[in-house]
């Protein structure tokens, strides 16, 4: 069984991933395989936007550790630095791919989002979730500290009190009060969820993909700067942007008084 399904409809790289009777925990095969999509999705111009899902009932429900990396050479035991380095290279790698991907990143979740699955979701740039999806912080249920990201996504998205709520209690939070905190931007039944990812993915893909990833680069971007940083990047953005074939679409087009027609270009 193929466990990332992977096809380009419209514009549109749809990642899925395919283990339903693990609930989608993902294994370090599956992670350097979305890692590698997601890389793809930046550099080919005929994708302008990503959908990451899951099959079955469980958008991912964490991580796999028995799909690991190869363990130390035989007869070196573990030394201080190797958790670490596995977490660099493993989790952080995951979620720091979906914050750079250069195309706008949907996640469409179809049901439980626990631990990593969570940040995965939440590194996303828009995120929908099917009414039954659910969002669980369930690192502190094994005593350990929030990996990939997590520790630096909740903040910026709910702020520090919120996060530690979630953090510290690891209660699984439903769709609709994720919603009502600012972690999810529409909750669906999950009949629709497929059909609302594509509506968004595709008019995604039919806007001016530059102007979309300078937009995004600048979001991400501003909670760590300085306003000065962030006007300079803001007017270094928007002198990029505008000698783009799309920006001169665009402002043709309003001269115009027609629709523009993006090439994402």
């Amino acid at each position: 069984m193929t466990e990332v399904l992977h096809t380009v409809e419209n514009g549109v790289s749809w990642i899925t991933l395919n283990r339903p009777e693990a609930m989608n925990a993902v294994t370090w095969d599956q992670r350097e395989r979305i890692i590698t999509l997601l890389a793809e999705a930046s550099a080919d111009p005929a994708v302008r936007a990503v959908v990451v899902t899951a099959t079955g009932r469980g958008f991912c429900a964490g991580a796999d550790l028995r799909g690991g990396p190869p363990a130390p050479a035989e007869g070196r035991e573990g030394v201080t630095g190797d958790v670490a380095r596995m977490i660099r290279q493993g989790a952080q790698r995951f979620i720091g791919a979906v914050l750079d991907c250069e195309k706008p990143v949907i996640a469409a979740v179809n049901g439980t989002a626990a631990g990593i699955g969570a940040h995965l979701a939440f590194a996303c740039d828009l995120v929908l979730a099917a009414e039954s999806a659910k969002f669980v912080e369930v690192f502190v249920r094994r005593g350990i500290v929030p990996d990939g990201g997590g520790a630096y996504l909740l903040p910026r998205l709910v702020g520090p009190q919120r996060a530690k709520e979630l953090m510290f209690f690891g209660d699984a939070l439903p769709a609709a009060e994720a919603r009502a905190m600012g972690l999810v931007n529409r909750v669906v039944p999950a009949e629709e969820l497929e059909k609302t990812a594509r509506e968004w993915a595709e008019r995604l893909a039919q806007g001016p993909t530059r102007a979309l990833t300078l937009t995004k680069q600048l979001v991400n971007a501003s909670l760590e700067s300085d306003r000065t940083t962030a006007f300079a990047a803001e007017a270094a953005a928007q002198e990029i942007c505008m000698t783009s074939r799309d920006a001169q679409e665009g402002v043709a087009a309003f001269v115009e008084r027609r629709t523009p027609t993006y090439d994402g270009r």
